[in-house]
């Protein structure tokens, strides 16, 4: 296998934190190079769980662990203002001194239907791109003013940053995306990109929408003209086959992201009922 750079997993917010402390601290041992948690009022595959907010769940991990890098997988529209959530994005910063990885997505469905009934899909993708354009800006530029048709901002201030002004030590923007639209925007806007693929009834069809997926992203990359790097998350969650069923089935699932240019892959840690 020709090893991605990055392997995380994902750790649902679920349980209270000191049944949950221990799986972040063993993913910060076992040598993982990040871990992330899921940023919703609920999510579908357990719609009647208790479920904990993802910022004050990274804020604990961020005090208990060492060296893993800790993501929101992701934050959306359907529950953040950008402004607040570069705010909340810098104070998490800070407090695992610099390893936050800030997932953005145009958000799902079920929150959808609890924030925002009646905001069509393409309102929400036109949402998004201007989410994304204000976080960007906010996380390069202080006092920043913004008059557009879903956030008006003037002088939005970021201080104590803005940290991605000299990148090295910035907050890392990672767009997820799926879709062209959204695909072309992670190409323009972010640092990283992170996509799931899609829904598929085997491997081989789920790995070809990957391909699919990796090749658009390829194509706006390049009529982007980007003058730097941009890192490549594939959560492995939406393969049929779970990748940590064995250490095969997950050397196999990270040899073909590897080969399809991803540099990061990310699959849900194990729980011992489902999902």
């Amino acid at each position: 296998m020709t090893r991605p750079i990055g392997v995380g997993v994902c750790i649902l917010p679920d349980r209270p934190w000191a049944q949950a402390r221990q799986d972040w601290l063993s993913a910060d041992e076992l040598g993982f190079d990040h871990a992330w948690t899921y940023d919703h009022l609920t999510w579908g595959g357990l719609p009647d769980s208790p479920w904990f907010a993802a910022f004050p769940t990274l804020a604990a991990a961020a005090l208990e662990t060492r060296r893993i890098r800790l993501g929101t997988f992701v934050s959306s529209p359907n529950t953040h203002h950008p402004a607040q959530l570069v705010r909340e994005s810098l104070s998490l910063h800070d407090l695992s001194g610099g390893r936050l990885l800030l997932g953005v997505g145009a958000g799902g469905d079920t929150d959808a239907r609890l924030t925002s009934p009646h905001v069509s899909a393409g309102a929400r993708s036109a949402r998004f791109r201007e989410f994304v354009t204000v976080v960007d800006r906010m996380l390069r530029e202080d006092g920043i003013s913004h008059h557009g048709p879903c956030y008006d901002l003037d002088g939005a201030g970021s201080l104590p940053g803005p940290p991605n002004a000299g990148e090295q030590h910035g907050i890392p923007l990672l767009v997820a995306a799926n879709g062209p639209r959204a695909i072309a925007l992670a190409a323009e806007r972010g640092d990283g990109w992170i996509t799931y693929g899609g829904k598929a009834d085997d491997d081989a069809a789920w790995w070809a929408l990957v391909a699919g997926a990796a090749g658009r992203m390829d194509a706006e990359v390049s009529r982007a003209g980007r003058n730097r790097p941009l890192r490549r998350y594939l959560g492995l969650d939406s393969q049929p086959t779970y990748p940590f069923s064995s250490a095969d089935c997950f050397d196999d699932a990270a040899g073909r992201a590897a080969a399809l240019g991803f540099t990061d892959v990310v699959c849900s840690w194990p729980r011992p009922e489902p999902p």
